[in-house]
């Protein structure tokens, strides 16, 4: 049973903008100015540059090929099904660390000392229960969350603002290329949540027109929005910015807005849950994609008749993700996630390289520049990221390949 073609071009760029100011825009400074320094606006740049990049492969492909999966099913039909497979499943994997990096800063600004893990769990379990009620229902609770979220950056921009005159930002160590290059890759971990809106291309009215300029319009407000944010904590906070669980919080106090703090809170826990209902939407999509061509259980490939959303699939990818927000760390899982996501956008450059004709809209040397962009970002992560997302998704490949040859045996054992 095919889903139902319900998204408008604003459900589209909620969608999009849900998943990519996240909690990216309230965690990811950090790490980033400690691997950066003085170079962070630039590792930002590039991270978005090479984003848009993507992109702009991600729109070529969604119009050419309208239905879910994103580039897993941009692989299979352009590259063949070892690519679209690699992409598919470095996807699942990342955005399922993505996910539990997601319910886990939600714990983080509200719930109290030892209720982190349980409020988080909790919070997978209901929007779990969102996905399963129809897409429509998902965009409509996005754009709820996406408006309180900008609400809460205004209040943060306007707080840098009022300190500015009298702030007293720490030094700012040097950054080096190396260091630019790693925190480009841990800011793309911001940046990837247009990919949400290619997955769900199936269902998109009129896609081959709304998916391009919903990725666009996603993107670029994205981008101003990292921009604003990440200058306000420079100017502000400098170096300090490098051992704060909660910059935001600590731009606000800065400016002596204590009475602002809880407002903070909100949106950081808002900007949370709209982009783990985002992703868990997203990954339902790309697991029924694979699951229909047999790449992940069969029994995931199964379209709900009464709500038309893949049931099954969204409830096993809450389930993980309740797992992995037993055991995870909150900045181990973005690095994580960034390799298995700038991965599958490598598949997707390559895959839009490769078309031509009248599905071509955008001119190849974007795609070439993408490929690389994503290989070097990837490369240059922090190393554990990097071994441990090399490791699985060599498990995935080696999965696969154990069950294609369990297939051929049965296909060539003669019949009694």
């Amino acid at each position: 049973m095919p889903l139902a073609r319900r998204l408008t071009l604003g459900d589209a760029v909620a969608i999009g903008l849900g998943s990519m100011i996240g909690a990216g825009v309230f965690t990811v400074w950090g790490p980033a100015v400690g691997a950066a320094g003085s170079g962070l606006l630039i590792a930002l740049v590039l991270a978005g540059f090479v984003a848009f990049c993507n992109a702009t492969s991600s729109a070529q492909l969604a119009a050419a090929h309208p239905v879910s999966g994103g580039t897993y099913a941009y692989g299979r039909a352009e590259l063949g099904p070892w690519w679209g497979f690699t992409a598919g499943w470095s996807f699942v994997i990342g955005k399922l660390a993505s996910c539990a990096a997601m319910a886990m800063t939600v714990a983080a600004y509200v719930a109290p000392a030892g209720w982190q893990k349980p409020l988080a769990i909790a919070a997978v379990a209901a929007l779990t229960a969102v996905t399963c009620a129809g897409v429509t229902r998902t965009a409509r609770v996005t754009q709820v969350l996406v408006g309180v979220t900008l609400l809460g950056l205004v209040v943060v921009l306007a707080a840098a603002g009022a300190a500015l005159p009298q702030a007293a930002p720490a030094p700012i160590p040097s950054g080096s290329l190396y260091g630019v290059l790693q925190a480009a890759g841990l800011l793309f971990f911001a940046f990837a949540g247009y990919a949400r809106i290619a997955t769900m291309g199936e269902e998109v009215r009129d896609p081959s027109r709304i998916i391009p300029r919903a990725i666009g319009i996603a993107l670029g407000a994205a981008l101003v929005v990292y921009l604003l944010v990440g200058g306000a904590v420079v100017l502000t906070l400098g170096g300090a910015a490098e051992g704060s669980s909660a910059p935001l919080a600590d731009v606000v106090s800065a400016a002596g807005w204590t009475a602002a703090g809880p407002a903070v809170r909100v949106a950081a826990a808002t900007a949370a849950t709209g982009a783990l209902l985002a992703l868990l939407s997203g990954i339902g999509r790309t697991s029924l994609a694979m699951a229909r061509e047999r790449d992940l259980p069969e029994i995931l490939a199964v379209v709900d008749p009464r709500h038309r959303v893949p049931r099954r699939a969204q409830l096993a990818a809450g389930a993980v993700v309740v797992a992995v927000v037993l055991v995870a760390d909150l900045r181990g899982a973005i690095g994580f996630s960034s390799f298995g996501v700038l991965l599958y956008y490598f598949v997707a450059n390559a895959s839009a390289l490769r078309q031509g004709g009248a599905a071509r809209r955008y001119p190849r040397p974007l795609q070439v520049l993408g490929a690389l962009g994503c290989v070097v970002l990837a490369a240059t992560l922090p190393l554990p990221s990097v071994l441990i997302g090399a490791a699985v998704v060599l498990v995935g490949v080696g999965l696969r390949a154990i069950r294609l040859r369990r297939d051929r045996r049965g296909h060539d054992t003669p019949t009694p």
